[in-house]
């Protein structure tokens, strides 16, 4: 198998470049929006780092808690300001959102990564109270699946975590050093083994995995793996594929928003 063409996105993905192109947009017009309305606090650092920096968009009213919502682009492209509409299903559900930026490959190496956005959260849950819900779509996924498991997080933040929600995650990292990102990437079966959230236990929180249909066999195989490793349930949407999959974030009422947020959990 060809792997660089079975994770591609983009190729098998009709009008994939217009998805891409309207994002930062649609993100600046809704950062504006709440930033007249004093609720979206820009630019908070979490690091050292320019890129160690999350948004915290705020609700119409005490918060009811706080969604944490980790961008993907295969560790090597983004940053927040692609995503920031994407707030609006939380938001619209009473939750404040957090949506950090991470340092890129190959300046750093995905441990490295994983490691701030574990800070990251650390640090937006010391700026909001009450239960923390993660979510990622893509490598972001990952990175909230990784956050979730071993100790990442400090003890008092970990127990806040009611719900880890992965949308098309990569789970197992082993399959990347095989394609050419892996320059980059610069992965060792050690270090993919160490940062895949598959070859983990499983988190003391609940997760729900989501992935689209009309994915990618790879993305359809890696959101399996997890939900297999960690006994979660696993929603495939009809229809969708890895850009548009996310679209039922941005809705307080979709089926995704209510299983993220929901204090339901038996």
């Amino acid at each position: 198998m060809d792997l660089d063409d079975a994770y591609a996105n983009i190729p098998y993905i009709q009008g994939a470049e217009t998805f891409i192109a309207n994002w930062p947009a649609e993100a600046a017009l809704f950062r504006d929006h709440l930033a007249q309305n004093a609720r979206a606090q820009l630019g908070i650092a979490y690091g050292s780092g320019p890129r160690q920096a999350f948004d915290l968009f705020l609700p119409d009213g005490p918060a009811q808690g706080l969604c944490v919502f980790v961008h993907g682009g295969y560790w090597l492209k983004f940053d927040r300001s692609f995503w920031s509409h994407f707030a609006a299903g939380p938001l619209g559900r009473g939750w404040a959102v957090a949506m950090p930026s991470y340092d890129l490959c190959p300046a750093v190496a995905i441990a490295d990564i994983t490691r701030q956005i574990a800070a990251a959260i650390t640090a937006a849950a010391h700026q909001i109270d009450g239960p923390i819900a993660l979510a990622g779509h893509s490598a972001g996924g990952h990175l909230v699946a990784r956050a979730g498991a071993d100790g990442m997080l400090p003890a008092d933040v970990a127990a806040r975590l009611q719900h880890i929600l992965p949308i098309s995650p990569v789970s197992d990292l082993r399959p990347l050093i095989r394609t050419s990102m892996n320059a980059d990437f610069k992965l060792t079966p050690a270090s993919a083994a160490a940062e895949s959230p598959a070859l983990h236990p499983a988190p003391a929180a609940p997760v729900s995995i989501w992935v689209g249909a009309s994915e990618r066999p790879v993305f359809l195989d890696q959101a399996r793996w997890l939900a297999a490793a960690w006994d979660a349930p696993l929603t495939v949407a009809k229809g969708k594929h890895h850009f548009d999959i996310i679209d039922a974030f941005a809705d307080p009422g979709s089926a995704m928003i209510r299983a993220l947020l929901s204090t339901d959990q038996t």
